[in-house]
């Protein structure tokens, strides 16, 4: 009878979300948010601007960083973060580090109202790039900087997230195909180990960019800022028109660094350690390559032959475009919506394709394209073959029901609320075609949509309702839509 009456006692302290461990995670978080911030201070000191806007920003959340620690000095919980817990403290540090990040807009004066700063802070951290500034080169340098860096910060955050947290939880079929067992042998089974491995490959490619764009004649300010964007796949440009105004070199260097940042980051390990017969044995990154390709082949062919653009311009916009959409960055070399309608159209489904898991990507990603498509020829096989025992695999291993199921109901959800999503916009009085491309573009972290909100456009002109609706759908595309719709559960909050 005693053990009987202890059991329900015990689920409940099971099911009790520990705050203490989210908000000690949420204190680290806004501290090293508050270094950022003085350090970028310190960039406008030497830039004759102004420092203030940087100290008041960085004094809000270093004050509540510290007061957390030293509250939670005391108390050490030595057990790991639940599902449960990891799912609200990774929300809640991304909406605290996007209203951190609004602080120096609203503090310089460069963006005075507090939802569009919202909007731009969270388009800069989720490394969207949508943005609502209408005239980008006249804010200060450093505000610029601060622009480009909330890229740079989002990028590694998300890297840490998708191959490091998300496989432990195992959210999503995501310790299936985003750091499976032989790359976790291949990159040591250890957080911190992976972390600066991580760090140090991201933090190489940013800096190997930087030298490059350098190499073409961009300025060191703009190459950084440009480079910030291009590794995490975030679009910000410190130009009103993105990186249509520099050379053939200067588009192809950011092209090729699009491409890398939206491969998976375990295969740029493999690839520093010569390990070439894995990387050919990765499903997913031949069907990225493979996609890619074929689609910018067709719209490079739809530039020449009916928008009569010479081959190598054509060619360069074509891929360019591809790439800067499908990999969800978002910088542009050209107004898309004035080529065929066949030709923008075929971008507008490529927001909905996203580069590869484990990369600074957003959108559906590939491999989960690649495993329904491999259901789709798995019902057709059954037909002709009734009786045959098959299954869908990937990298040579069959994939379990589960995870196969789990890959499928994501698509179906992801349609769903951008169903969702755009019905809200057009309820909210913006026609059909912005309201469907600014949810494509705002789940999938891309930037530049269709209709009104399209390259040659911002988001400025929508009502602030629009705003931070899609705010909403950037942090919750960017963070693989469960981790945010959970919490919106009423078993989640059961105890």
């Amino acid at each position: 009878m005693a053990t009987a009456a202890r059991l329900p006692a015990r689920k409940i302290c099971m099911r009790t979300l520990r705050f203490k461990s989210i908000f000690r995670i949420i204190s680290l978080i806004l501290i090293i948010l508050s270094v950022f911030l003085l350090l970028n201070g310190l960039l406008a000191f030497f830039m004759k601007e102004p420092v203030l806007p940087f100290l008041l920003a960085s004094a809000f959340p270093l004050l509540i960083g510290l007061i957390l620690l030293k509250t939670l000095s005391g108390d050490h919980e030595q057990s790991p973060m639940n599902r449960r817990e990891a799912c609200l403290a990774v929300t809640l540090s991304w909406i605290l580090m996007s209203l951190t990040g609004c602080l120096p807009y609203l503090a310089s004066g460069s963006i005075p109202d507090f939802t569009d700063a919202v909007f731009e802070s969270v388009s800069g951290f989720t490394t969207t790039g949508a943005s609502i500034l209408t005239d980008i080169e006249s804010l200060p340098l450093s505000i610029l900087f601060w622009r480009s860096l909330t890229h740079w910060i989002g990028g590694i955050g998300i890297i840490v997230l998708v191959i490091i947290i998300m496989p432990h939880l195992k959210i999503g079929g995501y310790n299936l195909f985003t750091m499976e067992s032989s790359l976790q042998e291949k990159i040591r089974p250890r957080v911190k180990s992976i972390g600066k491995r991580l760090l140090v490959i991201y933090t190489g490619l940013t800096i190997i960019e930087i030298i490059l764009l350098l190499l073409g004649g961009m300025n060191l300010f703009e190459s950084t800022c440009h480079a910030f964007g291009t590794i995490a796949t975030g679009g910000f440009s410190p130009k009103n028109t993105s990186i249509a105004g520099y050379s053939p070199y200067i588009q192809y260097v950011i092209m090729i660094f699009m491409l890398l940042a939206g491969t998976n980051f375990t295969i740029h390990y493999l690839l520093i350690k010569k390990d070439f017969a894995r990387i050919r044995q990765n499903d997913e990154f031949r069907f990225y390559l493979s996609v890619v390709c074929i689609t910018a082949l067709i719209i490079t062919g739809a530039l020449v032959i009916d928008a009569g653009i010479p081959l190598e311009p054509a060619f360069r916009e074509g891929f360019f475009q591809t790439i800067s959409i499908i990999t969800c960055t978002g910088f542009a070399t050209a107004d898309y919506l004035q080529w065929p309608v066949y030709a923008w159209m075929i971008l507008f489904l490529s927001m909905f394709l996203g580069g590869s898991t484990g990369s600074t990507a957003g959108g559906i990603k590939m491999v989960r394209h690649l495993i329904a498509l491999r259901n789709v020829k798995l019902i057709f096989t059954r037909l002709n073959s009734p009786n045959a025992v098959l299954s869908v695999r990937l990298n040579r291993k069959v994939l379990s029901e589960e995870s196969n199921n789990s890959v499928l109901t994501f698509i179906a959800v992801y349609l769903l609320i951008f169903a969702i999503g755009s019905i809200s916009l057009v309820l909210l009085g913006i026609d059909v075609s912005t309201a469907a491309g600014s949810v494509a573009t705002c789940m999938a972290g891309i930037g530049p949509g269709i209709g009104s909100v399209g390259p040659a456009s911002n988001f400025a002109h929508l009502p602030d309702a629009a705003k931070l609706v899609l705010s909403f759908l950037m942090i919750t595309g960017r963070l693989e839509i469960y981790t945010v719709i959970i919490l919106f559960s009423r078993n989640y909050w059961k105890v």
